[in-house]
């Protein structure tokens, strides 16, 4: 597979591409609010999840990173000329999540080397870059020498594999001076306080960071001019919170911008007048724009008065479209040859992993939050009803009864109607996790089991809540209070039942599905005018029984579950009396196959074309 993909690479350095990928679809005409520039000037991405080919089935988001290496490129020649200066950010959960990541042997060999493609000025580590070791091994040893000094890691440390020390993943911080403005920068990259990561790896929480010496020398620095802080952390968490404050404490004047992510969410938090943060979505359907004016230029703050600020954002819609307005290109002029080249080893990778393979054809479209669980067109609804009672058929043993428990964050993305695809297969669930179980549990206790995880956190203790909560269930709806917001699937804080049109001229205009987001200024943020998306709750586990004597009530089943919870399924036990060790007592259900395998065999076995 390695020498494979040497000739593939040198393939692509041999030629010019066309952009885009070739079976994306077409964007759509629509009504679009421009950018604001400033002074300083941001791209940001987020939880990425291997989505660098694009959306290949949704018009609003079928740009790919070859075009988005154009756009940037674009944008900032276009600042250039301006004499102002534009930085390109990501933060994290760049893996896991779609084929062109997931399918290849070793997992990410050839999205590595697309990703390198993109200049970033920023970058930082999530926490899927940290579950497994050989992913944060690939981390340390590819992608940190891959953007040098440009990776931050503030709060995380590795075991180096090649001499066993722990030792910082990337720098702490950095500081620089921009090219053509001459603003001076200190930046900081973080991980929200994750405990999930491999043993390979530390995470230090934020709050402890904060009080080290290297980081109260850094934000003691007087020639500075803003502070930038990215991270693969929600922008609305203590742990930016401590941040804010911990510089605020030093610097009362100096501007601060963060960078977040992690809840796939668009977002844009106020901290103060002179701080912002911003949240650029998931899995390659938001480019985020933020400018600064205002700023001072290679003066001392300490000897400056303080200057009006003016912080504006953007969530651009990541297509083609979108991309010609913003640069004022069109189709001939926009598309760079790097841009191009990028696109064509996008393809000619996917190619390789044979990731258009059709497995099976869906008859209807399948959503996460978009219909109501448990109604026909809910995912959940399909995996209780049809797909977990199979995997119970082919692995309970003889005539004993047995209860499965899924949690709904293992599906991270909707079936659309058509080609079920080898790509798909990934996209909709990219996990390792394979299944385990405890025999002869009573069939009561089991279900006040589920009832634990889903209905009654209030037994719980607030570390245990947001443990459950945190990673259960889809990270998009923990962004969300209601159990129905009649509006975009993803938007942060959203008003029910909003839709957004700025003009009459418009209103007009046919709007397509999508982000309508409400954040703390306002809902003018989206580059696109959508109409709406319903989105609904789900809960954090679904489950679904089998039993040889049909409808009869079991007293006791064998209670299998997805691996991921085996902790929270332990936690549960504990507080219905259930006494049972599942680290000790649990063994292996179905050896060999992974939830994704499971999935996937159904839709071979029912889904014929």
């Amino acid at each position: 597979m390695i020498d494979s993909f040497c000739i593939l690479l040198l393939s692509f350095l041999s030629r010019v591409a066309q952009a885009a990928q070739p079976s994306a679809p077409d964007p759509i005409s629509v009504p679009l609010r421009d950018l604001t520039w400033g002074q300083l000037n941001f791209l940001h991405t987020t939880d990425t999840h291997g989505w660098l080919a694009g959306h290949l089935q949704e018009p609003s988001y079928s740009a790919d990173w070859g075009d988005y290496v154009s756009f940037a490129t674009r944008m900032r020649e276009k600042a250039e000329a301006q004499g102002r200066d534009l930085l390109v950010i990501d933060t994290g959960d760049r893996v896991e999540g779609n084929g062109l990541y997931d399918s290849s042997e070793p997992k990410g060999i050839y999205i590595s080397e697309i990703l390198r493609q993109q200049h970033i000025d920023l970058l930082s580590s999530g926490n899927h870059e940290l579950y497994k070791k050989n992913t944060s091994e690939a981390e340390f040893l590819n992608t940190v020498p891959n953007f040098r000094s440009n990776y931050l890691a503030s709060n995380i440390d590795i075991v180096n594999p090649k001499t066993n020390e722990v030792v910082p993943l990337a720098p702490r911080f950095t500081k620089f001076t921009t090219k053509n403005q001459g603003i001076r920068i200190v930046a900081f990259g973080f991980l929200f306080d994750f405990t999930g990561n491999y043993n390979n790896t530390i995470v230090q929480p934020v709050e402890e960071t904060v009080k080290e010496d290297w980081f109260q020398e850094a934000i003691r620095d007087t020639d500075v001019d803003l502070f930038v802080v990215i991270g693969h952390t929600p922008l609305r968490t203590a742990e930016y919170r401590s941040i804010f404050h911990e510089i605020r404490a030093v610097h009362q004047e100096i501007p601060i911008q963060f960078f977040g992510g992690h809840l796939h969410i668009r977002d844009y938090a106020r901290y103060d007048s002179r701080a912002y943060g911003l949240a650029s979505g998931r899995f390659m359907e938001t480019i985020g724009f933020m400018s600064i004016d205002g700023l001072s230029t290679g003066k001392s703050i300490s000897t400056t008065p303080a200057t009006p600020l003016r912080f504006n954002r953007r969530y651009i819609d990541n297509n083609l479209y979108s991309f010609l307005h913003h640069t004022g290109l069109d189709e001939e002029s926009f598309p760079t040859e790097h841009g191009r080249n990028v696109s064509q080893l996008i393809h000619e990778s996917r190619v390789a992993l044979q990731l258009d393979e059709v497995h099976g054809c869906a008859p209807r479209d399948l959503w996460v939050n978009r219909a109501r669980y448990p109604d026909e067109d809910s995912i959940y609804t399909w995996l209780e009803t049809q797909v977990l009672p199979d995997l119970l058929k082919d692995g309970i043993r003889g005539a004993q009864p047995a209860l499965a428990i899924v949690n709904t964050g293992a599906i991270r993305f909707d079936i659309f109607k058509g080609p079920f695809t080898q790509d798909s297969t990934f996209i909709v669930s990219p996990f390792t996790s394979g299944f385990r179980y405890v025999k002869d549990v009573p069939y009561e206790k089991a279900q006040l089991i589920i009832q634990v995880l889903n209905k009654q956190p209030q037994i719980l203790t607030q570390s245990e809540q947001n443990a459950l909560t945190f990673t259960l269930g889809p990270l998009e709806q923990l962004a969300y209070s209601e159990d129905v917001v009649a509006d975009s699937a993803l938007n942060s804080r959203v008003v029910p039942g909003q839709i957004l049109l700025s003009t009459p001229e418009e209103s007009r205009t046919k709007l397509i599905p999508g982000y309508i987001t409400s954040d703390d200024e306002g809902t003018d943020g989206d580059d696109t005018i959508h109409s709406s998306i319903s989105f609904y709750r789900v809960p954090n586990c679904i489950h679904s029984l089998i039993s040889v004597n049909g409808s009869t009530v079991p007293e006791t089943v064998d209670l299998v579950y997805i691996d991921f919870i085996e902790r929270y399924m332990a936690l549960a036990a504990k507080f219905v009396d259930l006494d049972i060790d599942f680290f000790q007592d649990s063994e292996v259900f179905m050896p060999s196959k992974s939830f994704t395998d499971v999935i996937l065999g159904w839709i071979k076995k029912n889904w014929k074309c």
